[in-house]
């Protein structure tokens, strides 16, 4: 007797993460009520399984959907707006005063439905989000069908979203509470950056986020400035300043983390810290590189972050990968440094771990939600393949992206999406544009 399944995917290669460096050929993965519920070679499937729907595969590579560790999903409406600057005068002087300007919860819902779309198209499909009007994202993110860890932004100055503080962070909360039992959402308490909180919100927040069992992600050393304004401030730099409130542990988040010593990085690893590297940013910002490959050698647990387009420009992991590996292999003059495979384990189960994610999404196993990415690896430019996990890396980019699926229901193929229209886009650009325009750089 066949067992009842809702879909089977058939695959030319299949990459799981999980066993690490395993490529399967001509693999099939059975799905039933959005998860996996069998892994098996495509030969055999139709002997045990009667599936409502097939896909067949035969040009690509089916991966674990890719996960952004780091982004502001809202600000894909400031693509391009204020670029070749450094971080502050690009925040101070472009994006603060823009934010200021149009952030609302409708900006937020129709600019985080823009970058879930660009999103879906890559092959993403979890992000890790720190943003105003989390409510407002919650909406887009329910309507685009992806996955979220919204984090619950808090600062000190006002904003068209909170008073101070403690404003930020009630309205988080509430946020939370309403999205509780949502499949799709989860969230974490996002502190925007050591040089934006104050000791004391830094204090309620470790409370906070021990009771409620949240993350903390926030960014963390990013430029050398930064530093130097801590030193000057409060005698310490931002790691150090932050393990004083028992910020650090298996719950923390660290976007950017340019510039570390040997002895921070040894402090990121006892603590069971994560990275969020966000390589392109970095350059963009001329922030510097992130030591990733000691990271990575300290036992350090790194994932990708694209940050957000207006500094980056791209919403895009297989970018992130690329260029991820191939900056630490340069700066190491090792070529042997961040291989294929742990490129693509950065951009998946690592990113799932650094959100508590891992028991159900990163890799694809038996028991975890399918949330898939299929590559197709024929075209003129990704072919001849020797090494499909080489290709996704070095050779393919989002383009190549046909399928991408979140717990078993196919949320983008091929130019179309389940739940986004066009024309809805386009009207989102159509009604933002006009009033971003005057920030500009």
């Amino acid at each position: 007797m066949k067992k009842q399944v809702d879909l089977v995917i058939e695959a030319r290669w299949l990459c799981p993460v999980i066993p690490k460096n395993v490529l399967l050929e001509h693999h099939s993965i059975v799905i039933q009520s959005g998860k996996i519920v069998d892994i098996c070679p495509s030969v055999s499937v139709s002997e045990q399984y009667q599936a409502i729907e097939i896909v067949k595969l035969a040009e690509h590579i089916l991966i674990p959907g890719l996960i952004n560790l780091h982004t502001h999903a809202a600000m894909s409406l400031m693509r391009g707006m204020a670029d070749d600057l450094p971080l502050m005068p690009w925040l101070e002087q472009h994006i603060w005063p823009a934010e200021r300007a149009v952030v609302s919860e409708r900006y937020v819902q129709d600019a985080t439905l823009l970058a879930c779309a660009e999103m879906l198209s890559g092959g993403i499909t979890c992000f890790n989000e720190m943003y105003f009007y989390p409510l407002a994202a919650a909406m887009a993110v329910n309507q685009a069908g992806m996955r979220a860890n919204l984090g619950l932004v808090v600062l000190e100055f006002p904003s068209a979203y909170a008073s101070d503080a403690d404003d930020y962070l009630q309205k988080g909360f509430a946020a939370h509470d309403n999205w509780r039992n949502n499949p799709l959402i989860t969230s974490s308490i996002a502190p925007h950056a050591p040089y934006t909180v104050s000791n004391q919100t830094f204090k309620t927040i470790v409370t906070y986020a021990e009771q409620l069992g949240l993350g903390i992600h926030t960014h963390l050393q990013e430029t050398r400035d930064e530093i130097l304004q801590s030193e000057a401030k409060y005698g310490l730099r931002p790691l150090q300043r932050l393990a004083e409130f028992g910020l650090l542990g298996p719950n923390f988040v660290a976007a950017h983390c340019v510039h570390l010593l040997n002895s921070e990085i040894d402090m990121l690893a006892e603590f069971g810290c994560h990275v969020a590297h966000c390589p392109s940013s970095n350059l963009k910002l001329a922030s510097g590189i992130a030591p990733i490959a000691q990271l990575l050698a300290k036992g350090v647990n790194v994932g990708l972050g694209t940050d957000g387009v207006a500094s980056n420009n791209r919403l895009d992991i297989f970018a992130e990968m690329r260029l991820s590996a191939l900056l630490a292999k340069g700066i190491a003059e090792d070529a042997t440094v961040i291989p294929a495979h742990q490129a693509l384990e950065m951009a998946t189960i690592n990113a799932a771990k650094a959100m508590a994610l891992d028991h159900k999404i990163g890799s694809i196993e038996v028991g975890k939600l399918a949330d898939l990415a299929a590559v197709k690896l024929s075209d003129l430019s990704t072919s001849p393949c020797y090494d499909p996990v080489s290709h996704l890396v070095y050779t393919c980019g989002r383009e190549h992206v046909t399928h991408t699926w979140v717990a078993g229901e196919l949320r983008y193929s091929n130019g179309v999406y389940a739940n986004i229209e066009p024309v809805e886009l386009k009207d989102i650009i159509n009604t933002w544009q006009p009033k971003l325009r005057q920030y500009k750089h």
